[in-house]
């Protein structure tokens, strides 16, 4: 994997968008032939279209990852990734048609957008054909050595049999290390020299999986395979890596403060987020202002009470705040106090169903963002009696408060809505890694994927 502004991003995925982007170019400069020719225009020197072709690729590239086309079911179901890229192109070609009637003269002609439209779909469809094709064989895949036979080695055998898996596992080496699960496993007295059968097999990176490493981490053979150049990893950092999360099940405080995250160079990506939190929630609040009225009258008109919403939440330090929301439940939803939501809930309203399930009951929380209380990107805040449950079932619940709470997280593009421990436990994982590894890079990138969230609302409630 390639890592990215502390994000790990697949070599796969990488080259994959970096076709795409030499195509979409390419489609445009082919529209623009097209077109030219049709009335009888002089093409002239592309240097003088540069910025156009670049806007135009830039923005249905942008699009293709904010719908899911670099996903894991984009990458192994054609006609997922097809679907995917109409959607994605269809809604770069509105906004680029946008952009020309605010800037005109400046971009592409409308009729151009039409034929680089048609011409980017083939052009990206016969793309993933040829590239796509391979992008789940071993060519793709890095090839690991794992020592360790037991239930943290099983876990790796797992998760390199999924099809998006971008590693596989070449051998298991039995470390003495107590029970064994896997049989496949060779037992490491088998091996005279360890180094050597690293270099043999073709790892390229050694995994530590031992269940108890006190006193029985094998010095001598990692630094062994170390000097012959391959890489060694700990079991808690390799599976962050492979899976955008942190492993509660095996996670420690040491490793914690001895891994690479939490840095102070993030007072800097702090100081950008808030400034783009506050002219972003600025210019939304201008946009939608209609549309929140609009839809506060609505939730009168359904039922009876407010319009919004008040409601106590956990923020920044485990400080308490009030969240603004449009109403969706009855008013008196939570007479018996808090309670998780469930599915096709009574609590909530015709009404409610609807503006939940396409996120407009979360508008009015921009307000909260503009004053500070909450950002757009963040883990999402919960009620002070869930903290408090929460906190006690769950180990490290409370670092997840060390980053301003959001609209949209990692958590919540990575895993469906959730209502019960367990599911608090899994989006924990997706907060912890956020809360570590936050960069503007990050947050790009999830506000960018919660298109694709509100495109296809998977367990909303």
């Amino acid at each position: 994997m390639i890592r990215l502004f502390k994000h790990y991003i697949p070599h796969a995925v990488m080259l994959l968008g970096i076709f795409d982007l030499v195509l979409l170019v390419g489609a445009g400069e082919a529209a623009w032939h097209i077109r030219a020719t049709q009335i009888g225009s002089s093409v002239g020197p592309i240097a003088d279209r540069a910025g156009m072709l670049a806007l135009f690729a830039g923005v249905v590239w942008l699009a293709m990852i904010a719908v899911g086309t670099y996903g894991a079911d984009a990458l192994r179901s054609m006609r997922y990734a097809g679907a995917r890229l109409l959607v994605a192109v269809s809604l770069s070609i509105i906004a680029l048609s946008v952009i020309d009637f605010a800037l005109p003269g400046s971009t592409f002609w409308r009729s151009t957008l039409l034929y680089a439209m048609f011409l980017s779909i083939g052009l990206l469809v016969a793309d993933r054909m040829l590239v796509g094709s391979v992008i789940g064989t071993s060519a793709f895949r890095r090839r690991v050595l794992v020592l360790g036979a037991g239930e943290r080695a099983k876990r790796l055998k797992a998760l390199s049999e999924r099809p998006e898996s971008g590693f596989a596992v070449v051998s298991f080496i039995g470390m003495n290390e107590g029970t064994q699960v896997l049989e496949e496993a060779i037992p490491r007295g088998a091996i005279h020299d360890l180094g050597r059968f690293v270099e043999n097999i073709g790892a390229s990176e050694v995994v530590l999986a031992l269940e108890e490493r006190r006193n029985s981490l094998p010095l001598k053979d990692l630094l062994r395979i170390k000097t012959h150049g391959v890489h060694v990893n700990d079991f808690s950092s390799f599976m962050e890596r492979e899976t955008g999360r942190v492993d509660l099940d095996t996670l420690n405080p040491s490793w914690l403060i001895f891994s690479d995250g939490f840095s102070s160079g993030r007072m800097l990506s702090s100081a950008a987020k808030r400034v783009f939190d506050v002219a972003a929630s600025g210019l939304l609040l201008a946009l939608t202002f209609p549309l929140i009225a609009l839809f506060a009258l609505l939730v009168k008109l359904d039922s009876k009470g407010p319009a919004f919403f008040r409601q106590t939440r956990v923020g920044l330090y485990g400080q308490p705040f009030t969240v603004h929301k449009l109403r969706s439940m009855r008013t008196d939803a939570e007479a018996g106090g808090a309670n998780w939501a469930e599915k096709n809930d009574p609590r909530v309203t015709r009404l409610g169903k609807f503006i939940r399930k396409v996120r407009i009951d979360e508008l009015p929380q921009v307000w909260t963002v503009l004053t500070g209380r909450m950002s757009f990107v963040g883990p999402r805040p919960e009620v002070p009696p869930f903290v408090a449950d929460l906190e006690d079932k769950l180990p490290y619940y409370a670092e997840r408060h060390m980053v301003k709470p959001g609209i949209t997280g990692w958590a919540q593009i990575n895993y469906p809505y959730g209502a019960s421990v367990e599911d608090a436990r899994c989006k924990l994982e997706y907060d912890l890694y956020y809360a570590k590894n936050y960069t503007p890079f990050l947050d790009l990138l999830i506000l960018l994927q919660t298109l694709r969230v509100v495109l296809w609302p998977e367990g909303a409630r």
